[in-house]
């Protein structure tokens, strides 16, 4: 495993923990809502660097995109 896929995989796991505790619903539940989430798909592109960042600023990102249906301008 790289070590980008590694960062990927520690903030998945956070994010997941949060959402959890934020919506008090399950595992499954929980992973099922993050991996259909745009955020999931921008976190798993290297290109994005989205995985550099730390997991509650990608969370911050994952409420937003709940909040509007869509995800807000990522600034760089």
């Amino acid at each position: 495993m790289s070590k980008q896929e590694q960062l990927m995989e520690y903030i998945t796991q956070d994010i997941i923990l949060y959402i959890m505790e934020d919506r008090e619903i399950g595992l499954d539940e929980a992973l099922n809502q993050f991996y259909n989430s745009e955020v999931f798909k921008k976190l798993q592109d290297v290109e994005t660097g989205l995985y550099l960042e730390g997991a509650a600023y990608v969370y911050d990102v994952y409420k937003t995109e709940l909040q509007y249906g869509k995800l807000a301008q990522l600034e760089q």
